[in-house]
């Protein structure tokens, strides 16, 4: 299902952190937003996913306006994973994914056998099946993000939209979790800061940078010396990954430049609060 970005604008506490985007996911693509701390990529991905209501512009899935769906029938069709994980649910990791089928169920209705069915599947999916009684608030920080990406997963949404989805992530469960996106073939709408990661997973890129759209296209098109100097105010070549062929982005760590860039950023995201 395709889900498109229409002259978007949001604003907080009377400050416009996105203004005037337009970007698309097309059916089956996973289209990654990047850009630098406070450019507007979870404000965006929080109107998408209704947590937020922007201040101007609209979402379309398949071509209807978001805002003219009920809530449930928007959480059929559109999953998240947001930045804000929650608190420690005093839940079973089984309970907490079980929470994704909620869009399905009549008030009050307890899990029936395919609930039960698509809850176990997410967590095998996810590489938490084993973990299935355990309480979430005891897992760490790397098991609660694959298990809430489960739920996600369990609400068998059209879309998938994924804030930092490998954050606490170590890097085998980074890949894992990659790979798991790209089998999936389900429109996908993802924030990374891993900037070789989003070259590696999506089909698409967007590029975000104080609020605005600075370059979309295929990551091979996006991510150039030029752009990454002047979006994130840092020194790199690009260069074919020797495995995979996809871009590889070798940054210099020993250049000062772009330090005034980047310290630019960091306020900015203090004030905005990303």
């Amino acid at each position: 299902m395709r889900i498109a970005v229409e002259d978007l604008s949001v604003a907080l506490a009377g400050r416009t952190v996105v203004a005037g985007v337009h970007l698309v996911a097309e059916e089956g693509e996973i289209a990654g937003l990047v850009g630098p701390n406070g450019s507007g990529k979870s404000s965006l991905l929080r109107t998408v996913y209704r947590h937020l209501r922007p201040s101007a512009g609209r979402v379309l899935l398949a071509g209807r306006d978001l805002a003219e769906l009920r809530p449930a029938q928007s959480a059929r069709h559109i999953g998240a994973l947001p930045q804000e994980r929650g608190g420690d649910f005093e839940l079973s990791v089984r309970e907490v994914v079980a929470m994704g089928r909620t869009p399905y169920k009549r008030a009050f209705a307890s899990d029936d056998a395919e609930d039960h069915r698509v809850t176990a599947e997410a967590l095998t999916r996810v590489g938490m099946a084993h973990a299935a009684d355990r309480r979430f608030a005891r897992l760490s920080g790397g098991e609660r993000q694959r298990v809430l990406l489960a739920r996600a997963l369990a609400q068998q949404p059209d879309v998938l939209v994924l804030d930092e989805p490998t954050n606490h992530l170590d890097v085998r469960h980074q890949v894992e979790l990659l790979a798991l996106l790209r089998e999936q073939r389900r429109t996908t709408l993802v924030a990374l800061h891993d900037l070789n990661a989003a070259a590696s997973v999506c089909d698409r890129l967007h590029v975000l940078h104080r609020g605005a759209l600075v370059a979309s296209g295929a990551p091979r098109e996006v991510l150039t010396s030029e752009l990454l100097a002047e979006v994130f105010g840092v020194r790199a070549a690009v260069v074919e990954h020797p495995l995979t062929g996809d871009p590889l982005i070798a940054f210099d760590h020993r250049s000062p430049a772009g330090v005034a860039a980047g310290a630019e950023a960091d306020a900015e995201a203090a004030a905005v609060g990303r």
